[in-house]
């Protein structure tokens, strides 16, 4: 199994989809309709992550989530909302979630943010390594230095910083809106091709040349570095 996600949200139609999304990729998902149900469920059982609605009967899911963190269980949490302001995000981040995706949105960038949580303990080990390798691709983070074999890339920073996050979470869908937030700072969507230019650039840089591919386009999802 992928893993055990509890799923709180009120809407049936919406719980459905979600949940047969999250089975079909292999997952156990626990479900409650109720803040304090999702409240009572999050505190009794161990579950690789929470997708905790906002808006729900008896008690929202911000409380939910202060009494999680209050009660100090450390689940990761992604939050999804209607409410999709930068200060409705930054007052969700604040009470303690691990994300937060506005509705509506897609299953493939949720199933790649759980994935995302689901391996931040490999990520934390991979965030202290000073460098990041994939195949023969070697980014050495105190030189700056980024080599493929025995050739010598000159990045842009913004492409270094860019690289990097690829080869942090590399193996994972990658989404267009996890690259704007970590590497331009933007919690919106601008509504430009900037992320598709430079992902062109890099890969042409990375790739060019070589006979094994390290940067894969997943259709209507995002992006993936692997050796595959």
């Amino acid at each position: 199994m992928a893993g055990r996600i509890l799923l709180v949200e009120d809407d049936p139609q919406i719980g459905d989809y979600i949940a047969r999304g999250f089975a079909e990729e292999g997952y156990t998902v626990d479900r409650a309709e109720n803040g304090r149900d999702g409240l009572f469920l999050a505190t009794d059982s161990q579950f690789d992550v929470v997708v905790l609605d906002r808006m729900l009967p008896g008690m929202d899911g911000l409380a939910v989530l202060k009494a999680l963190r209050a009660a100090e269980v450390e689940t990761p949490v992604i939050v999804l909302s209607a409410l999709g302001s930068t200060d409705d995000r930054v007052s969700g981040l604040t009470a303690g979630a691990d994300d937060y995706l506005g509705k509506p949105f897609s299953f493939a960038e949720l199933l790649a943010r759980v994935q995302a949580l689901t391996r931040r303990g490999t990520g934390r080990q991979k965030a202290q390594d000073t460098v990041l390798r994939c195949a023969d691709l070697e980014l050495d983070r105190l030189t700056r230095q980024v080599k493929r074999g025995t050739r010598k890339i000159t990045l842009q920073p913004r492409e270094f910083r860019l690289l990097e996050y690829m080869l942090l979470h590399q193996g994972e869908v990658v989404t267009r809106t996890m690259l704007l937030e970590a590497v331009w700072d933007y919690h919106f969507d601008p509504g430009t091709n900037v992320i598709d230019v430079h992902i062109s650039r890099l890969r042409r840089k990375i790739d060019d040349g070589e006979e094994q591919a390290l940067f894969h386009t997943v259709r209507g999802a995002g992006y993936r570095m692997a050796a595959d």
